[in-house]
C-alpha cells in the first residue's frame, strides 16, 4: 500500500467514565487511521475469507528523514510494532480478509526508513497442502 504509515496505534484507545463504569473509545486521530487502512485495504480484500492457521508479514516503510537518510535502515523509534499491527489486523479482519484475527499464528513485523513509503503486506496459510 504505497502511504506513509500511521504513526498512531492501537494504543492510543482512550477511557471515559460514563455512570461509573469504563467506556472505551477511539480519538478522531485514531478514526482517522481506521478510515486510511480501510480504503487502501478495501480493494484488496479477497473473494471469500481465509480460513485456517495464517502468516502475516508486514513490512513498514517510513519516509526518510533528515536524521535517517539511509534507504532500507532500520526504524528503532516509535511506534512499537505490536501497537503498529494490532489496528491493522482489527481492520483487516473488520473488512472480511479473515473471520478472526486468532487464525494470524504467525506475525513477521518490520519497520524502516525508505525513499518509498507504505506497507507492505503478506498474508501465507500455513495449511498443509495450501
Amino acid at each position: 500500500m504505497a502511504m506513509v504509515p500511521p504513526e498512531s496505534t492501537h494504543q492510543m484507545k482512550k477511557a471515559r467514565c460514563v455512570n461509573g463504569k469504563p467506556q472505551f473509545y477511539e480519538p478522531d486521530e485514531l478514526k482517522a487511521v481506521r478510515s486510511k487502512l480501510t480504503a487502501h485495504l478495501a480493494g484488496h480484500v479477497p473473494n471469500e475469507r481465509l480460513y485456517g492457521a495464517l502468516r502475516l508479514v508486514t513490512k513498514w516503510c517510513f519516509p526518510i528523514t533528515h536524521k535517517h537518510n539511509q534507504d532500507g535502515e532500520y526504524k528503532t523509534t516509535k511506534p512499537d510494532t505490536d501497537n503498529m499491527i494490532k489496528l491493522l489486523k482489527d481492520v483487516m479482519t473488520d473488512i472480511g480478509y479473515w473471520y478472526d484475527d486468532a487464525q494470524v499464528a504467525s506475525e513477521i513485523t518490520e519497520k524502516f526508513w525508505a525513499k518509498v513509503p507504505g506497507i507492505y503486506v503478506c498474508i501465507e496459510s500455513l495449511e498443509a497442502g495450501e
